[in-house]
């Protein structure tokens, strides 16, 4: 009997399992950076959605056109939610974003091209909004503009991640090779040489063995004369899950400081969730809100509106959750102080305000009083 009569005799006739299926997908590495990336856009995006947007005639709050524009439905195919979250993607992603204004609803721009003039209005056409050209062309004032920085932020991502992938490649393969089960064996028998029986009889081999080291339940391997197998085990101070964990670690790392989110918050982290959050709604959320809050005000209204106090506000204020009980003290000491009215407070909490006059008055108790009045009292003593 042959050599290849043999195997075929000992393992059974099978080339539907190759060794390839015993590796690692390498590519996986590149799925990170994407998860590290779309995870700090939902964050950022979940975040701002919590802002309430609020408007104003003449210093007065009034809820009409606008803030149902902004609050619920800015365009007949969005709520407000999926509406802020296609805009920040676009806004930290690209680091720029367009709305446009047509029929007195709001859409996000796909794509754009833009020229830029020192002492007239830019231009803005080729303008894309969910696979519909425009074929309009529209000047600065006519749209909102939102430029996040002066760079891609993603751009310099993507260049740090083409080393750093790398590196994460290396560990990977490392702890494959590290840990992979390997067997060999010693054949009795005389064997060709030509480079295609050596191919084939390795091609067989490592199909057959490999449905045996693969097995989850009781396998057996059947031995036979002039086969001798013997499994071979890795030094113990090889590499572990951890060491590529750590790399990966790292580019969150990475990832989280050019986008400025906390990485506690970024990776779950319950350690000073607190802290962390406050840090990310100042120097993350509330620039971009910022943002937004200076060019509706300056595309929405004029310069004299603006001045009579008819404007705009994103109120990060509603971010973080808010406990009624705990902000008892508080809501007290603020509406004793004359700081808020009662609606004022209502508003802080999340309550529709009261139809009554006496509820947005301001009250001030009777231990508050004026220095003036205070020293009058001290000098009739």
């Amino acid at each position: 009997m042959g050599l290849k009569e043999l195997f075929v005799g000992l393992f059974g006739k099978s080339n539907s399992t190759t060794l390839k299926d015993l590796c690692f997908d390498l590519g996986v590495e590149y799925y990170y950076k994407n998860l590290a990336i779309e995870s700090c856009v939902n964050l950022i995006a979940n975040t701002l959605v919590r802002s309430q947007f609020r408007t104003f005639e003449k210093g007065k709050e009034v809820k009409k056109t606008n803030y149902y524009l902004f609050n619920v439905q800015p365009n007949q195919n969005q709520n407000s939610s999926e509406f802020f979250h296609e805009f920040v993607s676009k806004l930290v992603l690209d680091n720029e974003c367009l709305v446009i204004m047509q029929d007195q609803q709001l859409y996000v721009a796909d794509e754009f091209t833009v020229e830029n003039f020192a002492f007239k209005e830019n231009i803005y056409k080729d303008i894309v909004v969910n696979d519909f050209q425009l074929n309009k062309t529209f000047i600065e004032s006519d749209v909102f503009y939102f430029k996040l920085n002066n760079k891609k932020i993603k751009n310099a991502v993507d260049s740090l991640y083409a080393s750093y992938g790398k590196l994460l490649t290396a560990s990977m393969n490392y702890y494959k090779r590290s840990n992979a089960l390997r067997v060999k064996y010693q054949i009795d028998a005389l064997v060709s040489q030509s480079d295609e029986e050596q191919q084939a009889l390795e091609d067989m081999f490592n199909a057959q063995l490999a449905r045996f080291l693969k097995a989850e339940d009781a396998a057996a391997l059947p031995e036979q004369d002039g086969l001798n197998i013997e499994g071979m085990f890795q030094n113990s101070k090889g590499s572990t899950s951890r060491d590529t964990r750590a790399i990966v670690d790292d580019i969150f790392d990475f990832i989280s400081m050019a986008f400025h989110v906390p990485k506690g918050l970024l990776k779950g982290d319950l350690a000073d969730v607190e802290g962390q959050t406050d840090n990310f709604i100042m120097f993350c959320v509330a620039p971009i809100a910022e943002l937004i809050e200076d060019e509706i005000n300056r595309k929405f209204y004029t310069k004299q509106e603006f001045l009579d106090r008819t404007y705009f506000k994103v109120d990060t204020s509603f971010i973080k959750y808010v406990d009624p009980i705990k902000l008892a003290t508080a809501l007290d000491k603020m509406l004793s102080s004359g700081t808020h009215s009662v609606n004022e407070n209502r508003n802080m909490i999340g309550k529709e305000p009261l139809d009554e006059e006496w509820a947005d008055e301001h009250y001030v108790t009777k231990n508050y009083e004026g220095i003036k009045e205070y020293l009058k009292g001290g000098e009739g003593e």
